[in-house]
């Protein structure tokens, strides 16, 4: 089973890039479970019809005794989805309901009852505190990526995510893989992300180019592979699932 966490800034666009890869490893043929800690709870929302599905905390609030077909949502491309989902506005901490939620699937068994071939993390990376950085402390993940831009709060957020990862993984924790640049296409944006990259000491793995179909797929409540499986965007995806699940990367 390999496990990926993926953070990055609030609005880059990471929900949008890993629910693809989603879609993408489950037309191969994988089982993929795709675990959103954000406390929007819209990670998933690509792939379930453009539908919030009911988060763990939400579901755990009404009834502590939640089943697992409560809490795991299969999408129509086949991936197994989780919102952990957020206090009630004004009250607790988002951190800890990531938290809660882990510990709920780990009691209920869910990676050995499902077997998943790979877990993905969406993982909001705007503030690394105890609760978001459960997939890199806890065990969770293998290794981490940053979807990234060239904008300068993008940049400086990917900064603070890598060094919370390499100072946990001197302890044995998830590693930092690198880099994915989710391009908005301004001048001089690779070579700002290159920069960056340099001075984090991460690669680079992929470059996502903006395109129209990401947008016109997400009108539809679906992923670009789902809803545009033939295009150059969908094949950018499959791309990059791949090389996540190979160990290649692609400058």
């Amino acid at each position: 089973m390999k496990k990926i966490a993926i953070y990055g800034k609030g609005g880059i666009g990471k929900s949008t890039t890993v629910s693809n890869v989603s879609a993408a490893m489950a037309a191969m043929g994988l089982k993929v479970l795709q675990i959103g800690c954000d406390p929007k709870a819209d990670s998933t929302r690509n792939l379930t019809g453009g539908e919030n599905i009911p988060t763990v905390l939400d579901t755990l609030r009404e009834q502590s005794d939640a089943t697992l077909e409560e809490l795991v949502v299969e999408s129509s491309t086949g991936v197994l989805c989780v919102e952990a989902g957020g206090p009630v506005p004004g009250v607790g901490c988002a951190g800890r309901g990531i938290i809660t939620a882990f510990e709920k699937l780990e009691e209920l068994d869910a990676y050995t009852i499902y077997r998943p071939d790979v877990v993905l993390y969406d993982v909001l990376g705007d503030v690394v505190c105890g609760g978001f950085a459960m997939p890199i402390r806890g065990g969770y993940a293998d290794e981490v990526c940053i979807v990234t831009s060239g904008e300068m709060m993008s940049l400086y957020a990917a900064t603070n995510i890598s060094h919370a990862v390499k100072s946990f993984g001197k302890r044995g924790y998830a590693s930092l893989r690198g880099l994915i640049l989710n391009a908005k296409n301004f001048a001089g944006e690779q070579e700002l992300v290159d920069k960056a990259a340099a001075e984090i000491g991460a690669p680079v793995l992929y470059r996502l180019p903006r395109d129209p179909a990401v947008q016109q797929a997400e009108a539809q409540g679906k992923t670009v592979v789902e809803a545009f499986p033939d295009s150059e965007m969908a094949g950018h995806y499959t791309a990059l699932a791949k090389l996540l699940l190979e160990g290649d990367a692609k400058a």
